[in-house]
């Protein structure tokens, strides 16, 4: 029930070496520094709150929130109505817990974990009334268990609270398929096993999985119906460009909220509802004053009613729909100070609510309010010691970018100070589809309390702002969205609140790549720069990102820009900073994450040895236990120290010299010798192309018969005919349809015969027995491992390959999953198969389409798609096929050469007949 949910990763810090005689010069030039308040302790603003996160059991017995626990931020639990002194820890994880919630009966709290950052968040389950063990907490218990998997809670419903409906990628990992825990008990039902690339499930209030989110080849997003765990139609489509999807199901089931901005003159994502049965949408709301985009529901924890919608523009802005819910709002807004109002959770009953009170110069109150009782009590404060008038306003700017875009923006001035000549900060968000947004952020009011002005800039490709301004960014990183954020610093220059010579830009994610392509594509605006999990090379970004991210990949591929075309690889190499070190004219800090799973170490190390390279001034942190931003309590110290030294020491601002003597050692502990660091393997197409999620087929598109090809050879000047029959059949196996391919050859070299089975819907291979001669094979498949045996007469050789991921099967089945892609004009996918013989092993070759055509086959003219099969792991086998064009759909020909250990030589295959 949260109304803005916005996560905002602990940064990591570096600092460089200054003489005194350098911080004198520079602070003298900033006199404003004298009016400013005290030097706030940076523990206040970045140390973990004594109490945060609290939340009340639905049945309105207990209350449980976040607090450290032998250091480290865990949950902690207590009785309605007690001090939070008598509170008892419930957790006891060493790493800080991101988040919790509880069971409707409230029967258990659940929290997730990930393990050092990696992000494969697991579901843990601690029953509050359970005994300590000897770490003085209730035993937790893992919902969701096993190595390498990402858990995504997708229901937990209220009609069956024990029951958690989880997406869960152990088979594929790319994909989550769907299962059903038992909570009490930790059995586990699948559900629906996700072989479509669906990229997202709904569930009803029931916990029934009735809509799946996919995307299409061309990039945009349908919606489609679930019955039963199968797929069934389109109910909604839209395109790259456009936003659409589910927001959640009405109380009757026959309904789903619905977000879009579907149409030609539609610019804001407004709120629909979408009719199951019809598939018809109607308006619910588009924002009331035509700025932004639909922002989210308040929703009954009881009734599962509509509450409120929430908008967020230059401020949030709620809409009550609900007569009581609008009383209790205009209550609230009478007794409480001036100030944003959130309902951070609510009994079953809707009795209590927990309200939250902040302002952009306050972390913020937690209030108790009883609404039947129409009282309001303080509960706690999130930060206490931070003083609201020794903060400064964050303001909304508008400025306009070269191009005559307005851009939104945020400007903080340090409090007591005027907005003249100042050191500014240029604070980049990360995504870079997301946004800044007004409240209060720690990271904002340090710089403010150390001397800088911050900009925050919503540059075009921002989102929240219309579909308009989201895709003004398409393609535009380094360029156009870098040209926003240089404009806001020309802006505050052309004003006279900027001093031009002290300006530094920093950021996390999107925002570390945004300060370095501001150091390389405008260096002569930038005396420092701070890269927080930050790309170098936007190629092996896009061919590293999360298997998981795989089946949404087209949309980066639209967005960012295309690594496998030619004209996208240019565009690509010309954007990333990675390729223009030598421009860079002023100190870089770089901080990684080891583990990060969104952008890889390796973007870090590239730049850090570029610059070692070209002698320029870099330094470097690399937490070997965080991810994508630091949650460990020390690393984010430590690295804040080092952020206030670096600042001072070419901006001129105030500096806290003094550490705790543990951060201090975890700094020095996390700080690499930039001599030390090597260039490491860099993510290509073939790293990608392990993991990324098979291509969608339709299996109904083939068609059963018997066909009949011949294949020409030339080995070492001889020539060959092999004829072959194919026969193509659909049966029943285990309660399931599969296709079975067995295909009969003559040649030189005696009889041959070979038999697959594949799904007969996936086309992904279940069992192989081929025979050559007196030699066997007998191959079973699963999605991660390929097992069975080669039986020649005197010598047995086994079969055993594990796999990153499903593969589809070779030769003929490979054939039968080219008849059965969805083929157009420039299509081009990835392609895995298994190899079984002497090699066994998985190929990876590009599949593009290059032309249609009409060609001559013994079996007649035809017009065919021209198909060309491109080796990307170094073994060799380019193919060109030609498949039939138009339905139905058969392999035409095939053109290619034999592998070495068959004498090498070319061969031709064709069609000569169907049946």
């Amino acid at each position: 029930m949260t109304l803005l949910i916005r996560a905002l990763a602990p940064a990591a810090f570096f600092m460089l070496a200054f003489s005194p005689a350098v911080q004198a010069e520079q602070a003298d030039s900033l006199a404003y520094l004298d009016q400013l308040p005290e030097l706030i302790d940076r523990d206040l603003f970045f140390g973990d709150p004594e109490i945060s996160g609290a939340q009340l059991s639905p049945d309105g017995q207990y209350v449980t929130f976040m607090r450290p626990y032998e250091g480290v931020r865990n949950i902690w639990i207590k009785e309605q109505g007690q001090s939070f002194d008598d509170a008892r820890p419930l957790t006891a994880d060493s790493r800080p817990v991101p988040g919790y919630f509880w069971t409707h009966d409230s029967g258990y709290v659940l929290y997730v974990q990930d393990r050092d950052g990696d992000e494969n968040f697991h579901v843990w389950a601690v029953d509050p009334q359970g005994e300590p063990d000897d770490n003085g907490v209730p035993a937790a218990r893992n919902l969701t268990d096993g190595e390498d998997v990402r858990a995504q809670i997708i229901s937990v419903p209220r009609s069956n609270p024990d029951r958690l409906v989880v997406g869960i990628n152990d088979r594929d990992p790319a994909l989550h398929d769907v299962y059903a825990v038992s909570i009490a008990t930790g059995e586990r039902e699948l559900l629906i096993e996700n072989v479509d690339n669906v990229a997202g499930w709904s569930a009803d209030l029931e916990g029934n999985i009735r809509l799946a989110t996919r995307q299409t080849d061309a990039g945009g997003t349908e919606v489609m119906r679930v019955a039963d765990g199968e797929l069934g139609d389109v109910l909604f489509e839209c395109s790259w460009q456009e936003t659409c999807g589910p927001a959640g199901f009405l109380p009757d089931g026959d309904r789903v909220w619905f977000q879009s901005n579907r149409g030609e003159d539609i610019d804001l994502v407004g709120l629909y509802i979408l009719d199951l049965e019809s598939g018809d949408t109607e308006l619910f709301e588009r924002d009331p004053e035509g700025e932004v985009d639909f922002g989210g529901v308040i929703l009954s924890p009881a009734t599962d009613e509509l509450l409120a919608t929430v908008y967020v523009g230059d401020r949030p802005r709620i809409y009550p729909h609900d007569e009581n819910f609008e009383a209790d709002l205009e209550f609230l807004r009478e007794n409480l100070p001036e100030g944003e109002i959130g309902i951070s959770s609510m009994t079953a009953d809707e009795r209590l609510a927990l309200v939250s009170l902040s302002r952009d110069v306050d972390p913020g109150t937690v209030y108790l309010f009883d609404r039947e009782q129409r009282t309001v009590e303080k509960f706690y404060r999130s930060r206490p010691e931070i003083d609201p008038d020794q903060m400064s306003e964050m303001k909304p700017i508008r400025y306009t970018a070269r191009d005559g875009l307005e851009i939104p923006a945020y400007l903080t001035i340090p409090r007591g100070a005027d907005p003249e000549n100042l050191a500014v900060v240029a604070l980049i968000h990360g995504g870079p589809w997301a946004r800044d947004t007004w409240g209060y952020r720690s990271q904002v009011q340090f710089l403010a309390n150390r001397g800088y002005a911050v900009l925050q800039p919503n540059f075009r490709g921002s989102a929240g702002f219309g579909k308009t301004f989201l895709n003004a960014g398409n393609n535009e990183w380094g360029d156009a969205m870098q040209d926003d954020i240089t404009d806001g610093i020309k802006h505050l220059i052309e004003e006279g609140i900027a001093d031009p010579d002290r300006v530094c830009i920093m950021g996390g994610s999107y925002g570390g790549y945004a300060t370095l392509a501001g150091m390389v594509f405008t260096p002569e605006l930038y005396a420092c720069g701070v890269n927080i999990v930050g790309v170098s090379n936007i190629i092996t970004l896009l061919n590293s990102i999360p298997p998981y991210w795989g089946p949404i990949r087209e949309m980066f591929i639209r967005r960012v820009g295309d690594p496998d075309t030619e004209e996208g690889r240019k565009q690509l190499e010309r954007q990333s900073p990675i390729n223009h070190v030598e421009q860079i004219a002023s100190p870089l800090l770089v901080i990684h994450g080891a583990n990060d799973p969104r952008v890889r170490q390796a973007e870090a190390d590239q730049i850090v040895v570029a610059m070692r390279e070209s002698d320029l001034p870099v330094e470097y942190i690399v937490a070997p236990d965080e991810g994508h931003g630091f949650r460990g309590l020390e690393n984010r110290m430590a690295m804040f120290a080092r952020t206030e030294e670096f600042l001072a020491s070419h901006l001129g601002g105030r500096y806290q010299p003094d550490m705790a003597e543990d951060i201090a050692v975890q700094l020095a502990a996390i700080t690499v010798d930039v001599d030390e660091v090597e260039l490491p393997d860099l993510a290509d197409e073939l790293a990608a192309a392990r993991t990324r999620p098979l291509p969608t087929v339709n299996a109904e598109q083939i068609l059963d018969g018997r066909l009949e090809y011949v294949t020409r050879l030339s080995v070492q000047g001889n020539e060959l005919e092999v004829p072959a029959t194919r026969t193509i059949e659909r049966t029943e196996q285990d309660g399931r349809t599969v296709i079975e391919v067995r295909s009969e050859s003559s040649s030189p070299m005696g009889e041959a015969s070979d038999r697959i089975v594949v799904d007969g819907r996936t086309l992904r291979p279940i069992k192989r027995r081929a025979e050559q001669g007196p030699a066997t094979i007998k191959v079973d498949f699963d999605s991660r491992q390929i097992s069975g045996e080669i039986d020649a007469g005197a010598q047995q050789i086994p079969i055993d390959i594990e796999l990153d991921a499903p593969v589809f099967g070779g030769e003929t089945a490979l054939e039968l999953v080219i008849s059965a892609l969805p083929l157009t004009q420039d299509y081009r996918r990835p392609l895995r198969f298994a190899e079984i013989g002497m090699q066994q092993q998985v190929r990876y070759f590009n599949l593009t389409v290059t032309d249609r055509e009409s060609i001559d086959v013994p079996a007649g003219e035809f017009e065919a798609w021209r198909i060309e099969l491109s080796a990307l792991d170094d073994e060799g086998g380019d193919q060109v096929i030609w498949r039939k064009a138009d339905a139905p759909y058969q392999v035409l020909r095939v053109q290619g050469q034999l592998p070495p250990q068959m004498g090498g030589g070319e061969f031709t295959t064709e069609l000569t007949a169907t049946d």
